[in-house]
């Protein structure tokens, strides 16, 4: 398919010869380039590829391909091409140094997750270069186990501005969609005369000008087909074309051909073909010994002048195309599959390859074989540690279906199930558990059965049904062990808790009165198991009976030192419990040590959740500034990560800030969300977020009714009680003064029995607002009083705001602008727009000379430089920068340098003196 001669680049490819000349141009230039060639099987993707390795003169080249029998290795494929860059794996950080040698093996330690993976991946390939650039190709991609397609697009995503240029070859509609989104380029047919030209230059005898251009037209330009039917058609049907014509699709019609080219082939050559097709490695060495087992002398085998155009035994073994490989294998009896995959297996060192040895075996095996089913599972249990999940699934599948045991088959079916589940599989797990409920199970089988169909529920937006399921689970369980039955109770109470009002079957209060029954904890308690008896107390005998239970517990949870694992899954209910104590401190030091865990552990799955945890401390701080750098992190985690679940921080942000077109946009988008996913406590918090906008916009009327929707299910944790707030507010401003009573008593009975100064400022705060004279100004004092001891500072502005609105209607206009002029300072330095412009209002009403405030940017940064500079602030380095935000280091020092220059500064220390949100000036 080459011209001849430097420089003539191939027959009929210009347009993609200049764009991988531009992408290697990028990449000598300091830029990062990603391509995707992607076209059906021998359309000259991986000529392509060799055309592009060979322009790469002076750079760093790695390339491999993907190979069908190894899609179920995980990190198979991201080993091969991280194999030659593993001289920097000492450089990385060590938790990233951890979790890459943990999944290719080379280390023990804990199962690392998948995205800390692609980042030590990613810092791998961002520094592998030096000097010079760094070319990485892969072949087949379409073939490459889960783990390394998912790992290697997300390297693709977070390269900016490192000398890399990464280019994969997949087949169209393949299984390549881990790379959707990624730059691509088609690779289509050559144009006819291109097409007539190629396949003349394969042809040597007569060609009938009908043949030629059936060829043509049949191989719709495809090059591997140009030059491989010819071969399968005799001289007769060339010169005259008179063979039969083939109805076959154009793939498989050259694999066809090249079945038909293999079955021709002596019986000695055919088997060394099957078993080099059965090892997709390509080690000489192994196909060596195994041939051996077989009674195959290699060397004369591969001496067969028709196998040389099929395969090269050198270093390594190489098809000539994937299609060969396929066809050779096809070509095989079953017998001699199972023949050439023992022969594979007994030639593997069980020491330094187990997984692969337990793997040929399996093929080998014709029947149920529990030594072998034996050998699979403890393959999976290597894949686990590795991080290998979706590995671990298919041994576990093969497994199960090699087991002779009804009750065996099916435990194992549910292990399956289970692995299959968590590597996101969410349809052939669920037919694993179908399988598995066929065969004779025990009550821990059939309750864990009950968890994984509520794993299934949650992950396909059926989160409302999973309370029901996991309740089912945790009976089962308490017979039969009683911290896993408490545990999964306390699971059930988490489910419920996300189904708020939208759950199907039993809701909150039903799930208390189920966890009342729970079988009584062992000795010693385990702080589960007291977080587990508070929050069924506070669900069934109310919430005053549970304060000082959930209380002990919080306390517990900010003072001891928890199992890592403990505490990693619990303590954002601890963070939900501290919401409803209007514990501000508390909730603060659980959401710091949370977060400071899960960054430690490199959880980043739960990160977003933890750090919208976060930003909710912010939130309450006035400290909108941070919370916008979470939100931009929160973004960037899940794109990362290919998260999209329904988030309501963006939605907090906006309506504190009082940006009204913004918050009503995102109000509209959660609830079509968020509803049909049956997640409750995320429509009930956006109630009240609405209702806090429209307070702070003074459109009562609107924020009475946001806020009854926020306090309409009293069961749910916190937020009811927030809206309640809103509601006595919005109805005194409203004149509608009996909700507002109503609102207060029910309010008044969470805030003193929580008893906290968060808590009783706002009651004293909304009580106030439905008092007068002497009484009156005593609450609104009060409120200020104890909302100053607190973290709560966008509450205690609103303290000031109501009494310097209190103080201008009982016409005290010196009092009154005191008061105003604090809440307006506050709201301004918060950036929480539409709060300070009432308090403007209020204070021009009062008889005072105020400007609007107004936002003055320092430079115009984009949002990520504004995020970078603010970490640099912060003192974080480049590499922890670089870590935070799935980026390199490389690319950090380059949004540094930028934000130098917008700003005009020189050193890191001076960014901290700047406000990278914004500053409240005059207008």
């Amino acid at each position: 398919m080459a011209r001849s001669g430097a420089g003539a680049g191939l027959l009929g490819r210009q347009h993609e010869c200049q764009a991988l000349d531009a992408l290697l141009a990028g990449a000598r230039a300091g830029r990062s380039g990603v391509l995707v060639l992607r076209g059906e099987a021998g359309i000259g993707k991986t000529e392509l590829l060799k055309y592009f390795l060979g322009r790469a003169t002076g750079c760093r080249t790695v390339r491999f391909s993907g190979v069908q029998s190894e899609m179920e290795l995980s990190y198979a494929g991201l080993h091969q091409l991280c194999a030659p860059l593993l001289a920097g794996l000492d450089q990385l950080p060590e938790p990233q140094r951890d979790a890459l040698g943990t999944a290719f093996g080379l280390r023990g330690g804990a199962a690392p997750d998948r995205f800390l993976v692609g980042l030590a991946t990613l810092s791998l390939i961002a520094d592998a270069g030096g000097n010079r650039p760094l070319v990485c190709l892969v072949d087949d991609a379409q073939w490459l186990d889960r783990a390394s397609a998912l790992t290697l697009a997300f390297v693709a995503r977070r390269l900016l501005v490192e000398p890399v240029a990464l280019v994969f070859a997949v087949r169209e509609l393949s299984a390549g969609e881990a790379l959707d989104g990624l730059p691509e380029l088609p690779v289509t047919g050559l144009s006819e005369n291109d097409s007539r030209e190629l396949l003349d230059s394969v042809v040597t005898g007569p060609l009938d000008q009908r043949v030629r251009d059936r060829i043509v037209a049949e191989s719709r330009g495809n090059p591997l087909a140009l030059l491989e039917l010819p071969r399968g058609a005799t001289t007769t049907e060339l010169a005259g074309g008179f063979g039969r014509p083939d109805t076959l699709s154009l793939p498989t019609q050259i694999e066809q051909d090249f079945l038909r080219r293999v079955q021709a082939l002596p019986a000695e050559t055919r088997r060394l073909l099957f078993t080099a097709a059965a090892e997709p490695i390509g080690d000489v060495t192994l196909l060596r010994g195994a041939a051996e087992r077989l009674g195959i002398d290699v060397d004369t085998a591969a001496s067969h002048p028709d196998a040389a155009e099929l395969i090269t035994l050198g270093t390594w073994v190489r098809f000539r195309h994937p299609l060969v490989r396929s066809a050779a294998y096809r070509a095989a009896s079953p017998q001699d599959r199972r023949e050439a995959h023992q022969a594979l297996a007994d030639a593997t060192d069980a020491r330094l390859d187990p997984d692969r040895r337990a793997w040929h075996l399996a093929a080998a095996t014709p029947g149920p074989d529990e030594t072998v089913a034996a050998e699979l599972e403890r393959s999976a249990d290597r894949a686990q540690a590795r991080g290998g999940i979706a590995a671990a699934a298919a041994f576990l599948q093969r497994a199960a279906t090699l087991t002779q045991d009804p009750a065996r088959r099916a435990q194992r079916a549910v292990d399956a199930a289970q692995a299959t589940l968590h590597a996101g599989a969410f349809e052939p797990a669920a037919a694993l558990l179908t399988t598995a409920e066929a065969g004779p199970l025990d009550e821990l089988g059939r309750a864990r059965i009950d968890v994984l169909n509520a794993g299934i529920a949650f992950a396909q937006n059926r989160g409302s049904e999973a309370p029901e399921l996991l309740l089912t689970a945790a009976r089962r369980f308490g017979p039969l062990d009683a911290a896993l039955a408490r545990d999964t109770y306390l699971d059930a109470v988490a489910a419920a808790i996300f189904a708020g009002r939208l759950a199907h079957g039993p809701g909150l209060p039903e799930v208390g009165e189920a966890a009342r029954a729970a079988p009584p904890p062992q000795r010693p308690t385990r702080l589960p198991d007291l977080l587990l008896d508070a929050v069924a107390v506070r669900l069934t005998d109310g919430y005053p009976a549970s304060v000082p239970m959930m209380g002990r517990v919080l306390e517990a949870f900010c003072d001891e030192e928890l199992p890592v694992q403990d505490a990693l899954r619990w303590l954002w209910l601890a963070g939900v419990l501290a919401a409803d104590l209007w514990d501000d401190e508390r909730g603060h030091i659980v959401a710091d040590r949370h977060l400071t865990l899960i960054r430690e552990a490199g959880a980043l799955s739960t990160l977003p959740d933890v750090l919208e945890a976060r930003a909710h401390a912010h939130l309450l701080a006035g400290e909108l500034t941070a919370v916008a750098s979470l939100v931009d992190e929160v973004a960037t985690v899940c794109a990362a990560i290919g998260s999209n679940p329904t988030r309501v921080l963006p939605l907090g942000l906006a309506a504190w800030r009082g940006r009204e077109s913004e918050a009503r946009a995102l109000i509209d988008a959660i609830m079509s969300e968020a509803v049909p996913r049956g997640q409750g406590a995320a429509v009930t918090v956006t109630h009240w977020y609405h209702a806090v906008l429209c307070n702070s916009l003074g459109q009562y009327t609107e924020a009475l009714a946001a806020a009854r929707e926020a306090a309409a299910h009293p069961y749910e944790f916190a937020s009811p009680r927030w809206g309640l707030v809103e509601l006595v507010e919005a109805a005194v401003r409203s004149g509608s003064p009996e909700p507002a009573a109503v609102a207060l008593d029910e309010l008044s009975v969470a805030t003193r029995a929580s008893g906290t100064d968060w808590a009783l400022g706002v009651e004293a705060r909304s009580r106030a607002l439905v008092s007068e004279g002497d009484a009156a100004e005593r609450l609104h004092r009060e409120a200020i009083e104890r909302l100053a001891r607190t973290r709560a500072r966008v509450e205690l502005a609103r303290a000031h705001l109501l009494y310097g609105e209190w103080l201008r209607r009982e016409n005290r206009r010196v009092d009154a602008r005191a008061q105003l002029g604090v809440a307006h300072d506050m709201f301004g330095e918060f950036g929480a727009e539409a709060f300070a412009e009432r308090a403007r209002s209020e204070l021009q009403a009062a008889g005072a000379k105020v400007r609007s405030q107004v936002v003055a940017t320092p430079a115009a940064l984009t949002a990520q430089e504004a995020q970078i500079a603010r970490l640099a602030g912060e003192g974080l380095t480049n590499s922890e920068i670089g870590v935070q935000l799935f980026i390199s280091r490389h690319t950090v020092e380059w949004h540094l340098r930028k934000v130098f220059s917008k700003l005009g500064i020189s050193s890191r220390k001076e960014i901290r003196t700047l406000s990278l949100e914004g500053e409240a000036t005059p207008a």
